[in-house]
């Protein structure tokens, strides 16, 4: 995946996206909805804050489906936050910053004041519920008043353990399958990417930020809804689900 004068941002980006998808096959899904509640909600051209923007999936959806957006993607990840600064080097709707979540400080460093929509997909269930719970309230402080936010991520309802094990069960064997028949999981994706030549030194220091998975939570949405509710925003509820996941919104 790198030419003579660097990498092919846009096959890490690809290949990103599918290994992403080996876990969450209703991953494209859950960004449709998104960005249909953010037209319904802010309309077709947004500001909007990428929440732990990884590779800039979102942003990358956003931008296909209003032309007109603009994105501040946020992350801590050095190789990550690579393959998204070269895929949309030439892009200038796009700012990238790199901060840290856990940081009381980090919204100092972004380039607006408020946003209509901040939106987060598969990153926060690192944090444990009390750090989420803190940044939730900053969120609040940074979604302009009827702006929203959005978090598509793992949402496990406690009180159903034989649901939730069957299904574990069942997407395991499925992901099983599809490793078995060649697909890349995050092991394998990231084994690649320290080999790659421009990508092997920011994915090193990658890894002594995080280590190999931070050992996060995984609340249930009414947990999420609840909280967000607390901290500031008008109206919360799920408005996507699958057995495992959920998409929660906010209003402000």
């Amino acid at each position: 995946m790198t030419t003579a004068t660097g990498a092919d941002w846009r096959a890490w980006q690809e290949s990103w996206d599918r290994q992403q998808e080996w876990y969450l096959p209703d991953r494209e899904e859950r960004f449709r909805i998104m960005l249909d509640m953010v037209e319904a909600l802010v309309g077709p051209a947004p500001r909007v804050l990428d929440l732990a923007c990884g590779t800039g999936s979102i942003t990358a959806r956003l931008f296909e489906r209003f032309p007109e957006a603009v994105s501040t993607g946020v992350d801590l990840d050095p190789a990550l936050l690579a393959i998204a600064e070269g895929t949309f080097a030439d892009d200038d709707r796009v700012t990238f910053v790199t901060a840290d979540l856990k940081d009381p400080d980090w919204p100092a460093k972004l380039p607006y004041d408020s946003y209509d929509a901040v939106l987060t997909a598969t990153a926060l269930h690192w944090l444990h519920s009390e750090p989420l719970a803190v940044l939730y309230g900053q969120i609040a402080e940074l979604v302009r008043d009827g702006g929203v936010f959005m978090n598509a991520d793992h949402m496990i309802d406690e009180f159903t353990p034989q649901i939730n094990a069957a299904e574990r069960a069942q997407r395991h064997e499925r992901m099983n399958r599809d490793k078995a028949a060649g697909v890349l999981g995050w092991t394998e994706w990231w084994q690649l990417a320290a080999q790659d030549p421009v990508l092997a030194e920011p994915t090193a220091r990658r890894f002594e930020i995080y280590g190999e998975h931070a050992d996060g939570d995984t609340p249930s949405a009414e947990w999420h809804a609840r909280v967000l509710r607390d901290k500031g925003f008008a109206e919360a509820r799920a408005v996507w689900r699958s057995p495992s996941d959920a998409v929660v919104l906010a209003l402000k």
